[in-house]
C-alpha cells in the first residue's frame, strides 16, 4: 500500500476506535493505579500491557507476582480466563486468510473490543481489510498501553476515585450490540447470542457461563450456516 492509502485507513479506522480509546484510557488507569498499590514500579505495568495484552488477566497477575510461584496454576487460571479468544479465532479464520505478515500481529493483539470491530464492520471495498484490522488492532493496544502508563505514573497523584470504573466496557459493548442490530437485516445470531448467553447464565451462574455460552452460540450458528448452504444448493 501507498502512503496516501494508509492515511485513507487510518482516518477511516480512528473514529472506529474512538469509544475504545476512551474505555481503555480510564481502565488502563485504573490497572496502573492498582499496580502502584501493590507495589510495582510503572515499567512492570507499562511492560505488562505491551506483552501480555489481556486486561483481565494482566490484574489477576500483579496478584500473583506476589504469590508463590506455580507455573502450572498460572498456566491453567489464565487459560480459564481467556479461553473464549479460542472462539474468536475460529470465527476469525477466514478474515485472516491473505492478510500476510500482519497476521501474527493480529493474532497477538486479538481482545474482545478488537474482535467485535475486525468482526462486524463492512470494510468499503477502498480500504484494504487486512490493514483495516491491523490499524485497529494497534489503536487498541495503544489507547491500552496509553492509559496504563498514565496510572503508572501519575496514579498516586489522581483524586477522583475509579471504583466501579469497568463498567464503561460494559456500556461499550451495549452500544455495540444494539448498533450491529441496526444494522441486521435479520437478527437470528444477535438472537442466539443473547438467548444463549441467557440460558447458560441461568444454568451456569455469572461466574461460569462464557464458554458454555459461546459453545453453544459456536454451534448454532455452524448449524444455520450448514442450513442456508444446503437451501442455496437446492435453489
Amino acid at each position: 500500500m501507498t502512503f496516501d492509502e494508509h492515511i485513507k485507513t487510518i482516518k477511516y479506522v480512528f473514529p472506529k476506535t474512538i469509544p475504545i480509546m476512551a474505555g481503555f484510557t480510564f481502565i488502563g488507569l485504573a490497572y496502573g493505579i492498582y499496580m502502584n498499590s501493590l507495589g510495582f514500579e510503572p515499567m512492570y505495568a507499562i511492560l505488562m500491557s505491551i506483552f501480555i495484552f489481556a486486561g483481565s488477566m494482566e490484574f489477576v497477575a500483579g496478584s500473583m507476582l506476589l504469590g508463590a510461584f506455580n507455573p502450572v496454576s498460572a498456566f491453567i487460571l489464565t487459560l480459564m480466563i481467556n479461553a473464549r479468544h479460542l472462539f474468536y479465532g475460529i470465527a476469525m479464520l477466514d478474515k485472516f486468510k491473505g492478510v500476510g505478515k500482519k497476521k501474527s500481529y493480529l493474532i497477538y493483539g486479538m481482545c474482545d473490543e478488537t474482535f467485535v470491530i475486525n468482526s462486524t464492520s463492512k470494510v468499503p471495498t477502498h480500504i484494504n481489510s487486512g490493514w483495516f484490522m491491523f490499524y485497529v488492532t494497534l489503536f487498541n493496544q495503544i489507547y491500552w498501553v496509553g492509559g496504563t502508563t498514565l496510572g503508572s505514573l501519575f496514579g498516586t497523584a489522581i483524586p477522583f476515585n475509579t471504583e466501579g470504573i469497568e463498567f464503561v466496557m460494559t456500556a461499550l459493548f451495549a452500544v455495540i450490540f444494539l448498533d450491529q442490530w441496526k444494522k441486521e437485516r435479520y437478527h437470528i445470531s444477535s438472537i442466539i447470542g443473547v438467548g444463549a448467553s441467557v440460558l447458560s447464565l441461568i444454568v451456569f451462574g455469572s461466574e461460569n457461563f462464557i464458554l458454555p455460552a459461546m459453545v453453544i452460540i459456536i454451534i448454532a450458528l455452524t448449524a444455520i450456516k450448514k442450513m442456508m448452504s444446503k437451501r442455496e444448493v437446492i435453489s
